[in-house]
């Protein structure tokens, strides 16, 4: 496995996290009733901001991959596969689950303010699912595999094996940044098939899916609107 996208040094990271940490945590009291409860329960409802900051930290982990989880490219004979990782995957719902647990036990222990704790809730919750796990999931099987003979892909129900001595072409289409979004395969018969890497959850690896088709596959590459 090769890291190809390193996240920053970790001393930078824990600091980010830190200081996250610390902001959510200073924002938190507003989601306890404190002013119902007397000196004793005031301490405990400390513990209360220290759970929501950890709620906090844990959406910014399934969110920040890179933190956990380095963007790996699995080497495979003479190429390499881009994938989803599964076992990341996997990790990340894990993690993800310690949300609704803290948020579960602050309501049932705490006098919470209604609205709030809910507004507090429901953007830990629904953020890590919307941002990263439905998409995760959804294309939980889909690969790209690049060899110096093949290419090969999955993306949900589309899939394909070409072989390079059967193409006569490879478009490479870039959106407005620039930033490689699809790529089109151009048979030997003139039949175009249209590898969607934007629907494929492949975004850290597109610089490196650009660099490996464009070194390896040279003679047949064409950009879009050459």
């Amino acid at each position: 496995m090769k890291i190809i996208r390193p996240t920053y040094p970790k001393e930078v990271s824990i600091g980010l996290l830190l200081l996250v940490f610390a902001v959510s945590f200073f924002l938190s009291p507003q989601i306890f009733e404190t002013h119902r409860t007397g000196a004793n329960e005031n301490v405990n409802v400390y513990f209360g901001m220290f759970l929501v900051s950890c709620a906090v930290i844990v959406v910014l982990l399934v969110l920040w991959e890179e933190f956990l989880f380095p963007v790996k490219v699995k080497q495979a004979g003479d190429g390499v596969v881009f994938r989803n990782h599964r076992t990341k995957l996997k990790q990340q719902v894990l993690i993800y689950c310690t949300i609704p647990v803290i948020f579960i036990f602050i309501y049932l222990r705490y006098d919470v303010n209604l609205v709030r704790y809910i507004i507090w809730a429901a953007v830990c919750m629904i953020t890590p699912v919307a941002g990263k796990l439905i998409s995760g999931i959804k294309n939980y099987n889909d690969f790209l595999k690049l060899t110096d003979r093949t290419i090969e892909y999955k993306n949900n129900e589309k899939e394909g094996i070409f072989e390079l001595k059967n193409l006569q072409q490879i478009l490479l289409i870039k959106d407005e940044r620039n930033v490689l979004h699809k790529v089109q395969l151009l048979s030997a018969d003139n039949n175009p098939v249209t590898i969607d890497l934007d629907e494929m959850e492949l975004e850290a690896f597109i610089g490196a899916i650009d660099l490996f088709i464009t070194t390896h596959y040279k003679s047949l590459v064409k950009a879009a609107g050459n």
